[in-house]
């Protein structure tokens, strides 16, 4: 690799990093950003709080199939939670005739005389299953808001056949529970945990993602741009390419960085306004207490700030997941010389970038099984991996030093390929090189 100058690397990465802050779409996207990333994770979560399931949910036909007369206890309980509702229709149906009466029951939704109807049998006696059936049994809301008053009226009767007193049961299972979560690390208990590190390792990870795709895509259509307009020629006649590729990918992660600390200090303002006007006074009683009051866990409102020592962790990984992918996209830019071949050569890279995205999921259910530990230690998915896992459980530092020192030896090696695809790549002309061809640029490329 040739030698990178510094004095001309400063030159590189100065005009790389002030060309773009001075963009007026990196100021217009600075100052959007944190408006987007409020519709979009605290949006929905707002809303589903202040969601409430309609009014008329009891509007349904009881199907009694147990021939012990539950179905009219159910009803009034059902009544009871939506006094805004019509009553229940409550229909006692012999155990062989449950086929006729649903098959009914189903008429009377379609022609929207019901919501849906409750099938109680021997199954539902016995504390094993109800079914439900009706137009909104997609909505989990409405369903768990419809089942709940069930559910307490089978525990009653279970109860009060054991000898107890069914009122004392309802009065008992009709309370609330709020919980609290609390997060014990390698060296005992933590001040965050829970719900607030999920919260924030969806967030961590869906941005890292977000801005290593962003800039990694601006390097390259920017080195496709000088090569196409051959600025490139120019360029190279007094930098090399070492020293160009370096002060690029420097330049443009710098921009990254100090787009999303823009974002994390006008989020912060943002919160600070607006929180006490959409949740109330964000103090650890009242942020306790307007959680439980939503049935949220009481630990989502104040514990999802890092410590900073996983800050610099994550800070980290951003820096050598940044490296790494722009590395790539970069050698990508400068093997072809049109926009219609630059996606297809980008594909591979997107690939990798695109599949730890589809990761998420799992590590967010599962984030000490055997599939997160692997994925999390891969170089092309650990940097947006990693840090969601780690906001989540306790990470062993072999861990975690094993993956920063697999993600920088995949930077060395990225860095030393597309150095080389990049060095000759950058003056070619014509058709998109074969693999073959790429293997020849990197031996012969000293």
């Amino acid at each position: 690799m040739a030698r990178v100058d510094m004095r001309k690397l400063v030159v590189v990465f100065k005009r790389e990093y002030f060309e773009r802050i001075r963009s007026k779409w990196f100021l217009v996207g600075t100052l959007l950003g944190p408006v987007f990333l409020g519709v979009l994770f605290v949006g929905p979560a707002y809303l589903s709080m202040k969601q409430r399931p309609a009014t008329d949910l009891a509007n349904v036909i009881v199907l009694d199939a147990t021939g012990t007369g539950f179905g009219p206890r159910v009803a009034a309980a059902l009544k009871k939670s939506f006094p805004e509702s019509p009553a229940p229709q409550v229909k006692s149906v012999d155990p062989e005739r449950l086929a006729v009466a649903e098959d009914s029951a189903v008429n009377a939704v379609v022609r929207k005389e019901v919501y849906g109807f409750i099938v109680l049998d021997s199954n539902t006696i016995a504390n094993r299953s109800v079914q439900y059936a009706g137009r909104n049994a997609s909505s989990i809301n409405d369903v768990q808001s419809l089942m709940n008053p069930v559910k307490q009226q089978v525990l009653a009767q279970r109860m009060e056949k054991a000898g107890m007193d069914p009122a004392k049961v309802n009065a008992l299972t009709a309370e609330k529970l709020d919980t609290k979560v609390e997060k014990i690390g390698n060296n005992g208990r933590e001040t965050g945990g829970g719900t607030g590190n999920l919260i924030f390792g969806y967030v961590i990870a869906f941005l890292l993602y977000m801005m290593i795709a962003l800039y990694g895509q601006t390097i390259l259509r920017n080195v496709l741009e000088e090569k196409t307009t051959r600025v490139a020629e120019v360029v190279v006649s007094s930098v090399s390419t070492d020293t160009l590729l370096a002060g690029k990918v420097l330049g443009s992660g710098l921009v990254a960085i100090t787009q999303v600390l823009s974002w994390v200090v006008l989020t912060i303002g943002m919160l600070f306004y607006l929180a006490p006007i959409m949740f109330g006074k964000m103090t650890p009683q009242v942020g306790a207490q307007a959680a439980a009051a939503r049935g949220l866990p009481s630990d989502m409102v104040m514990n999802a700030l890092p410590t900073p020592g996983t800050a610099l962790v994550i800070f980290g990984f951003f820096v050598l997941g940044f490296i790494f992918y722009s590395a790539l996209f970069a050698a990508a830019g400068s093997m072809v010389s049109s926009q219609e071949d630059v996606q297809q050569a980008a594909m591979p890279v997107m690939l990798m970038l695109v599949s730890s995205i589809l990761f998420l999921q799992p590590i967010l259910l599962a984030p000490g099984s055997t599939l997160s530990r692997v994925m999390s230690l891969i170089p092309f998915s650990a940097p947006i991996l990693m840090p969601l896992r780690m906001s989540l459980v306790p990470v062993p530092w072999w861990e975690l030093a094993a993956s920063l020192g697999g993600v920088a030896l995949a930077c060395v090696a990225a860095i030393w390929v597309s150095a080389r695809i990049y060095r000759v790549g950058l003056l070619m002309y014509g058709k998109r090189p074969s693999f073959k061809e790429l293997g020849r640029w990197v031996r012969y490329a000293g």
